[in-house]
C-alpha cells in the first residue's frame, strides 16, 4: 500500500471553524501543488521540469513525482520529451480557440440538460456558488498586493459556479469532459491575467457572470447558452491579445 499523509480538504473552514482533512498519496500531494503551480504561472510554457528541481521543491522522491508527471501528462499539462523527461505544455492561440470553441459545444449541451432538470436544489445551489464567486471576486479586487490565496479562492469559487451552471445535467461524461476543458481554458487563463487586476473598461465580468445567473434562474436555455458562449469567447478574445502582444515583445527583443 502506498504511503498516505493528511491534508486540509477544504480551503476555507467550516461552520464550526475547523477544517476537514482528507488522507491522499504522496503523489496525489505532488500531483496536485505542481498542478497549481503550472495554473498560477509558476513554470513557462515550455520550460524543462527537471526531476531534480521538483523533487527540491516539493520534498518527494522520483517515484511520486514521475507519477504525477504522467497523470499531466494525460491532462495535457506537461509533454514528454524525446530524453524521457517533461516540459511544460506551450501555449498557442490556435489551441486556445481550439479548447475554447470544445468547451462551448460541451458546456451549452450539458446546460440545456442542466436546465431542462434543474429543481430547487441546483437553484439553491447555483445562486449560493454566484454568491460565494462575488464575495471571492470582491477580495481579489481589494487594493494590496497580490495575493496567491486569494486568486486561488477567487478560481475555486469560479469553478464552483460554472460546474453548478450544469450541475443537474446528469451526464457524469459531460461534467468530466467540461472539467477537463476549464482546466486547459484555466491554464492560458491565470498566467494571462497576472498582474491585471480587470480586463479592460470595455468589459464587466461580474456583470456576465450575473446575466448568466438571471438567464438560467429564468430556465431561458436560448438565452443562457448564447451568454455561455459569449462569456467564454470574450475571455479568449482577451487571452489571445495578451498571447500575441507577448510574442511581439518577444520578436523585438
Amino acid at each position: 500500500m502506498k504511503p498516505r499523509i493528511k491534508t486540509f480538504l477544504e480551503d476555507e473552514p467550516g461552520p464550526d471553524g475547523t477544517f476537514g482533512v482528507e488522507e491522499i498519496t504522496l503523489s496525489e500531494q505532488v500531483y496536485r501543488q505542481l498542478r497549481r503551480d503550472i495554473m498560477a504561472g509558476a513554470y513557462a510554457p515550455g520550460q524543462s521540469l527537471r526531476l531534480a528541481l521538483l523533487r527540491q521543491r516539493y520534498g518527494s522522491s522520483f517515484s511520486p513525482i514521475r507519477e504525477a508527471l504522467n497523470r499531466l501528462r494525460s491532462e495535457r499539462m506537461v509533454v514528454a520529451t524525446t530524453s524521457r523527461g517533461f516540459r511544460v505544455a506551450p501555449l498557442s492561440v490556435e489551441e486556445l480557440w481550439d479548447a475554447c470553441e470544445t468547451r462551448i459545444l460541451i458546456d451549452c449541451d450539458a446546460l440545456r440538460r442542466s436546465l431542462a432538470h434543474a429543481g430547487d436544489a441546483w437553484e439553491a445551489r447555483l445562486v449560493g456558488a454566484y454568491h460565494a464567486l462575488t464575495l471571492a471576486a470582491r477580495r481579489a479586487a481589494e487594493p494590496a498586493m497580490p495575493d496567491p490565496e486569494r486568486e486561488d479562492a477567487l478560481e475555486a469559487r469560479h469553478q464552483e459556479f460554472h460546474h453548478a451552471l450544469i450541475g443537474a445535467c446528469r451526464s457524469p461524461w459531460l461534467l468530466d469532459l467540461s472539467a477537463q476543458l476549464y482546466a486547459q481554458t484555466e491554464r492560458y487563463r491565470r498566467p494571462a491575467r497576472a498582474g491585471v487586476t480587470a480586463y479592460g473598461p470595455q468589459r464587466d465580468v461580474d456583470q456576465e457572470h450575473q446575466m448568466l445567473l438571471q438567464a438560467a434562474l429564468s430556465r431561458d436555455a436560448d438565452r443562457a447558452v448564447a451568454a455561455l458562449a459569449g462569456h467564454y469567447r470574450e475571455t479568449a478574445r482577451f487571452i489571445e491579445q495578451v498571447l500575441t502582444r507577448a510574442d511581439r515583445q518577444a520578436a523585438s527583443a
